[in-house]
């Protein structure tokens, strides 16, 4: 299966996708609904003022989210199906205790989205022969016999999610590149 998007635009798509604040706000809004208008200070006491708005602002930004009348912040059908992108990735991850043992939702997302542009995954993930990972990048992978039914759910969805949502990778080289 050859994927529409290089390596690299996979890299820098995933960069942009894998901020934590970005996943909190996308799954919180996923898990529980729209958030209220002027809420996101109390629902994510732990961030800084101005990464929950760097987070909005770039969520808005690619239409992951939208501001519903009378306040507040949905989901965008974009934004529901990158949910499910997270989803499945932090379940292969977990199942696999990718990066390790423990660890939080955000954290498997990001290291899993760093490992699916690592360019011998990606090679072997767009080859379709996930049997060839046999490598260790930054964080060891789990032996490849679990790699193998498994790995290329994540990398399929996120790509299929790449190609119905080409901004995404626009706004990423322009931000990236900045």
């Amino acid at each position: 299966m050859t994927p529409s998007f290089s390596r690299e635009q996979l890299r820098r798509v995933s960069t942009v996708l894998s901020e934590s604040a970005l996943i909190r706000l996308i799954t919180e809004i996923d898990d529980n609904g729209p958030v209220p208008p002027r809420s996101t200070g109390r629902i994510f006491p732990d961030l800084a003022p101005h990464r929950i708005r760097h987070a909005t602002e770039r969520a808005h930004a690619i239409g992951l989210i939208h501001t519903r009348v009378g306040g507040g912040l949905g989901l965008t059908e974009s934004g529901v199906q990158l949910a499910e992108v997270y989803d499945v990735t932090a379940r292969w991850a977990r199942r696999h205790a990718y990066p390790a043992q423990t660890g939080d939702f955000t954290g498997r997302i990001r290291h899993t989205f760093a490992l699916l542009a690592e360019p011998q995954v990606h090679l072997a993930l767009t080859n379709g022969e996930p049997s060839s990972l046999r490598t260790n990048v930054g964080t060891p992978l789990p032996d490849a016999q679990a790699v193998e039914p498994g790995l290329s759910g994540p990398w399929r969805l996120l790509m299929q999610w790449m190609r119905a949502n080409p901004q995404v990778a626009g706004f990423a080289a322009g931000e990236l590149a900045a």
